[in-house]
């Protein structure tokens, strides 16, 4: 069996490195794996490749005019006939929308993960009302929480064609790591209580209670530095709010990361204020590198995160809780340590990528032994063909 994975390389680090971690496995249990990304000029920095490539995985580049370029319908759909794909697994609207225009007239098997919530930005509307539609043509769909599938149900979606699969992780790049700083950050030992957060920069993560929560944290704890791993549209307005705060000095904007795992290695903790979330990879590789955790009960972060056992719980919102939790583990390192460890075996027993993998293998072939009938594909597909 031959697994073309499609994606929009377009910054959402989650959804990538789950993919990463699947196409890496799928071979260990005798599937081929391709890895497809969408190159638009408008909004790619070919950082998926490059980390693909490094894994050793097959490596191809779907060029993309813009936003409704069907030629990269034709370009996918060559791709499949040439690789002799069997299962084509898309992630994110884009890749949904396109994988459904070029599985016709293939007869190629559709699946699609949906790794959150439905975006509500207004120029992501069209694509998620347009992604409604198609995902129900879709053989399998798969969801990383219950609350996505629910979501999707409401949607229309049969349920026999829903199933949810947690997000895996590959354990071993997280075992033997080690501390490696960006180097904008300070190198001073009595500045190396690091709290870290890792994601896209985007309200509904969160981002500006953490830094309220951080100005009470630092004036009680002014050895602690809080650092920001990723980017989005939230950075400029999050750098200004630290500046306001009076704590800009202490807290440091890195940027995406090259070497997630030797970055988590540097933290003492990692903090996730989400007021929405399905399955956080960010949190999954924290334990993985045995980092205790502060987190927001939204989404599935409850089965990942036991309070008092694998890390700390607050309710979303709610700064003074949640600065509270982050001085409880800078001031109880023996605390600290146990939750990470906890953690750690938690995330190996029911999140590691090759109990993930297997789930997955197991919708592929529901997939392909249920195959829908052939759908009918609107003209506009149809002139996209080569």
């Amino acid at each position: 069996m031959k697994i073309l994975q499609l994606i929009s390389s377009e910054g959402y680090y989650g959804a990538e490195s789950m993919l990463l971690a699947l196409a890496r496995t799928l071979p260990e249990f005798g599937c081929g794996s391709i890895v497809a990304v969408f190159r638009d000029a408008r909004a790619h920095n070919g950082e998926l490749e490059k980390r693909a490539a490094a894994l050793g995985l097959q490596v191809e580049t779907v060029a993309c005019a813009g936003r409704w370029d069907w030629r990269a319908a034709g370009r996918v759909r060559e791709l499949v006939r040439a690789q002799g794909v069997d299962v084509l697994h898309t992630h994110g609207y884009k890749a949904d929308v396109y994988g459904y225009a070029a599985a016709w007239p293939n007869r190629v098997a559709l699946v699609a993960t949906c790794h959150n919530w439905p975006s509500r930005l207004l120029s992501m509307r069209a694509y998620a009302a347009i992604d409604r539609v198609v995902l129900r043509n879709f053989d399998r769909v798969a969801t990383a929480s219950g609350p996505v599938a629910e979501s999707l149900s409401r949607w229309g979606l049969a349920a026999h064609k829903l199933k949810t699969i947690p997000n895996g992780v590959d354990m071993e790049p997280f075992r033997a790591a080690y501390g490696d700083l960006p180097t904008a950050l300070p190198k001073d030992p009595g500045t190396q209580r690091l709290v870290g957060f890792v994601g896209r920069l985007v309200p509904d993560k969160g981002g500006a209670l953490l830094l309220s929560a951080a100005q009470t944290v630092l004036s009680a704890y002014p050895e602690a530095r809080f650092v920001f791993a990723g980017e989005g549209p939230a950075r400029a307005e999050w750098e200004a709010l630290a500046a306001k705060l009076g704590i800009g000095s202490r807290v440091f904007f890195a940027g995406r990361q090259e070497n997630m795992p030797a970055f988590y290695a540097s933290l003492d903790m990692v903090v996730l204020p989400s007021f929405t979330e399905a399955m956080p990879m960010c949190l999954l590789e924290a334990l993985a590198a045995a980092k205790p955790v502060v987190a927001t009960a939204v989404g599935a972060i409850p089965k990942v995160i036991v309070p008092g056992v694998t890390g700390l719980l607050c309710e979303p919102g709610d700064a003074r809780a949640l600065s509270a939790s982050i001085l409880r583990l800078l001031r109880d390192p023996d605390l600290a340590r146990s939750l990470g460890a906890n953690g750690r075996a938690h995330v190996t027993r029911h999140f590691a990528v090759d109990v993930v993998a297997q789930s997955y293998i197991g919708l592929y072939q529901e997939a392909l032994h249920h195959q829908s009938h052939q759908p009918e594909v609107p003209a506009v597909w149809e002139r996209s063909r080569p």
